[in-house]
């Protein structure tokens, strides 16, 4: 199976090579990787060039003016020829066995993706600890909106089944992942892989870690959550017209976090 690497670019140059050396490394070596810039500093774009030149595994696009992260992911997955795809943020790295872990799943397992472990790092990429909240879900649950975080990276996916969803939405500059997630959670089920496959790093220039984009980020998350609903056809939350409901994060959060669910998720 040919392995589709998507990374979605934007002025990250400064950590690109961290990124760029843990795809080389890698143990399975049928991949090819989709990088499509969204409007970069030319600088930046100079160094993304040179690091893949004379390499023919890598194909850079390029966005004519800057369209935000979700048109630009939304082009990556349609450029992929991969069986399967997963996404690689330019400032995050893989394990050396991160492919090998995921295809492996697919050979032997009729699904349409896989979810591993991670790693939380450093600005400098060195690990610091393992994100807490990954686990094994329940497929096919009309209540799953991921509100934990139980999926996250490395998430892959078959190319096939991506193509039966409405895709990703273009328009929208966070909680692209999340839209992700659930539109292929509902074509099929997930599989858990119980080992770090990928290293995310937290520095001040991260999406999630800056202070003015996270109302914004709030606010895309309601949007993909209440898209989530209207897909399934759920009008009636947890006894509430859910169109009435005007935070969806944290109503959500807040019903499937009582205590008896919390201890119930704890032991099981």
């Amino acid at each position: 199976m040919k392995f589709s690497i998507l990374i979605a670019h934007y002025n990250n140059g400064a950590f690109l090579k961290q990124c760029f050396d843990s795809i080389l490394q890698q143990t399975y070596k049928n991949w090819e990787v989709i990088i499509v810039d969204d409007c970069s500093a030319e600088s930046e774009k100079n160094t993304l060039r040179e690091m893949i030149a004379g390499d023919d595994r890598f194909f850079l696009y390029e966005n004519e003016i800057n369209k935000g992260t979700g048109y630009t992911k939304r082009r990556c997955a349609e450029l992929a020829t991969g069986d399967i795809c997963g996404f690689l943020d330019p400032d995050d790295a893989l394990t050396l066995d991160a492919l090998e872990e995921s295809v492996k799943i697919y050979a032997r397992e009729k699904i349409a993706a896989t979810y591993s472990q991670f790693y939380v790092c450093d600005e400098n990429l060195t690990i610091e600890k393992l994100f807490p909240y990954s686990r094994k879900i329940k497929n096919g649950d009309p209540d799953f909106f991921n509100i934990n975080f139980e999926v996250a990276h490395f998430f892959t996916f078959k190319k096939a089944v991506y193509d039966t969803t409405e895709g990703i939405n273009e328009n929208i500059s966070s909680s692209v992942d999340q839209d992700l997630y659930l539109k292929l959670y509902e074509k099929g089920s997930f599989f858990y892989i119980k080992k770090p496959l990928y290293l995310y790093r937290i520095h001040q220039k991260g999406v999630s870690q800056d202070k003015k984009k996270k109302e914004k980020l709030h606010k895309n998350w309601h949007l993909v959550l209440a898209d989530t609903l209207k897909r399934r056809q759920i009008r009636m939350l947890y006894k509430k017209d859910s169109e009435s409901i005007d935070n969806l994060p944290n109503f959500i959060f807040e019903k499937q976090n009582t205590l008896i669910k919390r201890i119930i998720r704890k032991i099981t």
